[in-house]
């Protein structure tokens, strides 16, 4: 879209929708503002932006309302010399594109995904919006906003939109949200899961951006892969029982657990065919993001936060306050594969239940030292409302948090490296943090070698930041 005239909201949330209420409310503007409240003083070697992607509705929804379903939107906060700045922006996509020129709502959301507008409605921005609203990723010169079933949105690093971007037509199919970049080599790898064959599709792309090997991978059913594992010469899926049910859209919910069906964990050539693919039976289980992996001789390591039985609240069919997506999140847990003898395992490392799982990006798919989650320190809530920053140390098995408060929600802790240090925690942990009882946003830096100390820096934000989910950091 070329149309950058600054929006605003028309959500009321009228029908009450559980993923609506509080903080789950959409931004209901866009602003630029040049300098913000700083308590603390920004490290020196903290230059950069922190981009946090997230659901931020333009318009009242049609029906049911699942995060899922939210307009993509960008908060930006940039560390600079002359002080901290903030900016945000919708991702103008095709799809709000369609319906800013309706004036209102013209798609359903993901919980009646085969309701599809009319061509007279949407134009040339198809039946199925893309929202972009999941991740931002930084690859070859390009800024990626990410929606795993989509091509990924280019933007600027002013947040404007660029538009689809599809990688010179050679991408067919959908990108993950959760890409896998290699430091060492500049390639990025990822894959798109589908409701119709082929379930699984590969794809890698060089450091100039250009998409190379693609390789389609047999599953035996469409199901939900939100993230992976790529160590420096293995790509690792794991394929859960959490099944799109086709049979069921419409008439009830529409990803159902099926822990019969069994869970393994697929292992290849990063450059391989779907020929070279191993598969290796564990117990039932599924993980939404993983940490890191990386090989150990013959052995295969990697970790994530695991869900024993997880539940999306994808079901039309249920009362409008039973389709919010469960709140119980998983719990850290590693996993393995023998490549020589064929046996493969898990086991739980911590019972603090948490998820958005990160590291230092710089080492991905080797052996890391430290890993970083956002935890349930206190009571399990709402939605989002994750209170507490956690570091592991896997060395030591030493586990040190803090703690937001009594109403404070922090979301995903992104890593930004500091240019004079040498360990692989040198640096800071990024957090956009919500605070109820003042009804107001704080991007909260913490020093990564001390988390317990708490933030170094506070940035009042000068409006609230609703619960989203990705974010990532882009140094000057």
């Amino acid at each position: 879209m070329t149309d950058i005239a600054p929006l605003t909201s028309t959500v009321v949330n009228a029908a009450n929708q559980p993923d609506l209420r509080g903080n789950l409310m959409p931004s209901a503007e866009e602003l630029t503002v040049d300098r913000c409240h700083v308590d603390g003083t920004v490290p020196t070697g903290l230059r950069g932006t922190f981009i946090r992607n997230g659901p931020n509705p333009m318009f009242e929804p049609l029906s049911s309302y699942h995060m899922f379903d939210g307009d993509g939107m960008l908060h930006g906060v940039t560390f600079g010399d002359d002080g901290v700045s903030y900016k945000n922006r919708w991702i103008r996509s095709k799809g709000l594109g369609a319906e800013l020129r309706n004036g209102q709502a013209v798609y359903s959301g993901l919980s009646e995904v085969m309701h599809f507008p009319g061509r007279e409605l949407t134009g040339d921005a198809g039946p199925i919006k893309n929202p972009a609203n999941t991740h931002i990723i930084g690859h070859a010169g390009r800024l990626l906003a990410l929606w795993e079933g989509g091509v990924p949105t280019e933007v600027t690093a002013a947040l404007d939109t660029v538009g689809e971007f599809d990688f010179d037509g050679k991408l067919v199919g959908a990108m993950t949200a959760h890409p896998r970049l290699d430091p060492s080599t500049g390639e990025l790898f990822f894959f798109a899961y589908s409701l119709f064959e082929p379930y699984l599709r590969y794809h890698v792309a060089d450091a100039s951006g250009a998409l190379i090997p693609s390789v389609d991978i047999d599953l035996p059913a469409p199901v939900m892969m939100h993230d992976f594992v790529v160590t420096a010469d293995h790509a690792v899926f794991l394929d859960t029982p959490i099944v799109f049910d086709l049979e069921n859209l419409g008439k009830g919910p529409m990803v159902n657990w099926k822990p019969e069906n069994g869970t393994r964990i697929g292992v290849m050539p990063r450059m391989g065919s779907a020929e070279d693919v191993r598969w290796f039976e564990i117990e039932p289980g599924h993980v939404q993001h993983f940490w890191n992996g990386w090989v150990d001789g013959q052995r295969i390591e990697f970790s994530g936060s695991r869900l024993a039985a997880p539940d999306f609240g994808l079901d039309p069919t249920a009362p409008l306050d039973q389709q919010a997506a469960d709140n119980q999140p998983g719990r850290p847990a590693k996993f393995w594969v023998d490549l020589d003898s064929g046996e493969a395992g898990w086991e739980q490392i911590d019972d603090l239940p948490g998820d958005f799982c990160r590291i230092n990006d710089a080492f991905t798919g080797v052996p890391s030292r430290y890993s970083y989650m956002s935890a349930f320190g206190g009571d399990v809530g709402d939605p989002g409302d994750f209170d507490t920053i956690v570091k592991y140390d896997q060395h030591t098995g030493e586990r040190t948090m803090w703690q937001s408060g009594a109403d404070g929600h922090v979301g995903e802790s992104v890593f930004a490296a500091d240019p004079s240090g040498s360990a692989e925690d040198d640096g800071w942990l990024i957090n956009a943090v919500y605070f109820d009882a003042t009804d107001h946003s704080e991007i909260c830096v913490l020093d990564a070698r001390d988390v317990a100390a708490g933030p170094v820096v506070r940035v009042r934000m000068p409006q609230r930041i609703p619960f989203g989910f990705h974010a990532n950091w882009f140094p000057s």
